[in-house]
């Protein structure tokens, strides 16, 4: 760990990837070491790019890099299983996040070497004599990873040992960080900016990245940047500097400039669109669809090039197990083989499937995630397109138990194979929901409601133990066979890191900031393009069948005729709840104490009667709006402890 990040932060060497011929997709293969005469030769200007894109795995579908961006906020909190790397980060009394804790050191290990190789790409590539399109790639990588950083750590270097935005070869023990306004104005504004002039219009592999793309993420940096510059609760930032750009423009010029990029890209969208419904945008059947901008590519057909098992991952990159976290262990329920209950019954086993998969029961939603952003149920698509609130019987897929026919639940009722074993209602019942289990051991501690063969959760009585499972980030495998399959193994789909729904959300929110808006591109029209969408169905995800349904005049009337950061902030939670992008939301827009310091949920031990659901406050410092250095990092430079303590960002 230390010797990785000492390189990461000096990028002296990378492991290398090769893009193979004209084929369209990314034929990789390992290389130690780089040189800057490799990257001199068309192989090796592909092999650095290929590698760009491969280093997406080690951070999007990465476990704990999730839990670095959703636990601690109003979306999730820490879950019954859940060991200090998720305590720590609910700041809630119960763990400490500090350098040696914090799991944003995922994105610091990985985000330095690949900027090295795209730095390379960038000052070598020319003499490969390379089209500009193809090393427009690298600029964009480069800035990507530099906005990553910035948003997380603050000021970070941009000379890795041997000169600013220079590729470096040579392990360097030492660092100076660059202020905030430094790594925006000389790294990711002009990068991107070049990125745009030279990328094609349409991709030129499966999934690789254009101008619409860099468009987009250039809105989204200079509306973060626009918020830095205003700041508006005064918090500090680190290294030390004035909030005044060094090109003379204030926050309302960056908030105007990211309105009209974002909605440059919805007018040349190029590949990309928006898909008929939000089922569609997150069904594993229609991955890689026209909504995905940018992902961590995984496929069902090699585990040698996803670089992780696809029958057992033991939860390490660069394999996607990020799901695993927010899976509830479903497995514990319990129906009977008798009415007796003398013997109990496990009728939803371990699958391979979307609303399934490996249950670590890491991270748990709040109750107010569930029961305020996602307050309309019956209108808007994103809850039942988000979550798994049907948990349905599946024993038959396992030989040992083909031949049971029924089992009894509920009420003592008989369920069958695809009959619902759990439900999560969608609002609290008028009958009291009766969580005794006297009679039903159930386990779990699930309720019973008169004549309902299905065990029920009311919304109010979410825990750390029970909760709906993340279904748009779910497994997905074509290989069961109509059995199982493999729950355990690494998640063959690609993990989303950009869509083009947010470039809407995009120049909505800098609207909301005092950008002058075009005719039909006020906030609110930008808002309800996705209300619209949200508002149409043609499946019933948790109700498994077909509903064919328009609500999306009912949708867009519900949207408030002025709209505010907040109303931004929860319709970006219900667009892209649980997949990494919250808590960079709430810093950036600085709403994170105001939004996150309580939250509510039920016990983590809650079967034995106990379904009290409890308010938790979390202390969240200002300081914490930046993330901690790593201590291995430090602890790997030969500087003095003086220079350390500098280093690092204040309060840790």
């Amino acid at each position: 760990m230390k010797t990785r990040n000492i390189k990461t932060v000096i990028g002296a060497f990378t492991a290398s990837i090769f893009l193979m011929g004209c084929s369209g997709i990314l034929d990789e293969q390992p290389r130690s070491s780089y040189d800057p005469s490799f990257f001199e030769t068309e192989q090796g200007v592909e092999g650095g790019i290929t590698a760009l894109y491969a280093h997406l795995r080690y951070i999007y579908g990465q476990g704990y890099y999730l839990n670095n961006c959703e636990t601690g906020t109003d979306e999730y909190t820490y879950g019954w299983s859940a060991d200090s790397n998720y305590k720590n980060a609910d700041l809630s009394g119960v763990g400490e996040l500090n350098a040696s804790t914090c799991r944003a050191d995922v994105l610091w290990g990985q985000a330095f070497s690949a900027i090295n190789t795209a730095s390379a790409v960038i000052e070598y590539g020319s003499a490969a004599g390379v089209d500009e399109s193809l090393t427009a790639e690298a600029n964009f990588f480069r800035a990507f990873d530099y906005f990553l950083l910035v948003q997380t750590f603050g000021g970070v270097p941009l000379d890795l040992g041997a000169g600013e935005l220079k590729f470096n070869i040579s392990a360097t023990r030492t660092s100076t960080r660059n202020t905030v306004p430094e790594v925006y104005t000389k790294a990711i504004f002009p990068d991107l900016l070049v990125a745009i002039e030279n990328l094609p219009t349409t991709q030129r592999v499966t999934g690789g990245v254009t101008k619409a793309l860099a468009s987009l993420i250039l809105a989204k940096a200079y509306l973060t940047y626009g918020w830095w510059l205003e700041n508006p609760n005064n918090i500090a930032t680190y290294p030390t500097c004035d909030r005044t750009d060094p090109d003379g423009h204030d926050a309302a010029w960056y908030f105007q400039q990211a309105y009209n990029y974002a909605t440059d890209v919805i007018d040349n969208p190029g590949p990309y669109s928006l898909q008929e419904t939000f089922y569609d945008v997150n069904v594993g059947s229609n991955d890689r669809n026209s909504e995905c901008m940018l992902y961590a590519d995984h496929t069902e057909d090699s585990e040698y090039y996803d670089g992780s098992s696809h029958s057992y991952n033991t939860g390490s990159s660069p394999g996607n197990f990020a799901v695993w976290m927010v899976t509830m262990n479903y497995t514990l329920l319990r129906s009977s083989l008798t009415t007796d209950w003398a013997s109990g019954f496990e009728s939803v086993k371990r699958e391979a499937a979307q609303a399934y998969g490996r249950p670590w029961s890491c991270m748990a939603p709040t109750i107010g995630a569930i029961t305020e952003t996602f307050a309309d149920k019956t209108y808007d698509s994103r809850y039942d397109g988000t979550f798994v609130t049907t948990f349905r019987a599946n024993w038959t897929k396992d030989s040992n138990y083909a031949d049971v026919e029924f089992v009894y639940n509920a009420n003592n009722l008989k369920v069958y194979p695809g009959d619902a074993i759990l439900t999560f209602l969608d609002e609290q019942p008028d009958v009291e929901i009766d969580y005794s289990n006297s009679v039903y051991k159930s386990n779990l501690g699930v309720g019973v409601i008169p004549g309902e063969a299905s065990f029920v959760v009311g919304p109010n009585e979410i825990s750390r133990r029970r909760y709906p499972n993340l279904w748009k980030i779910g497994t997905y495998r074509t290989d069961n066979n109509g059995g199982l399959g493999q729950p355990n193994g690494g998640i063959t789909r690609p993990f989303p890191a950009v869509k083009f729904s947010e470039v809407y959300l995009i120049a909505a929110e800098a609207a909301v900031k005092g950008a002058t808006t075009t005719t039909g591109k006020t906030a609110r029209e930008l808002v309800n393009v996705l209300r619209a969408r949200a508002g149409v169905w043609r499946w019933d995800n948790n109700g498994n069948e077909e509903k064919i349904a328009d609500y999306s005049a009912e949708m867009m009337a519900a949207t408030p005729e002025t709209i505010d950061i907040k109303y931004i902030l929860d319709e970006r939670s219900r667009e892209f709840f649980g997949e990494g992008y919250r808590w960079q939301d709430l810093v950036r827009t600085q709403m994170w104490k105001e939004l996150a310091s309580t939250y509510e949920i039920g016990p983590a031990v809650d079967n034995d009667g106990d379904h009290s659901r409890a308010t938790f406050t979390r202390t969240i410092e200002d300081y914490m709006y930046l993330r901690p250095i790593p201590q291995s990092q430090l602890d790997g430079m030969e500087m003095t402890d003086a220079e350390k303590d500098a280093y690092q960002n204040p309060g840790y």
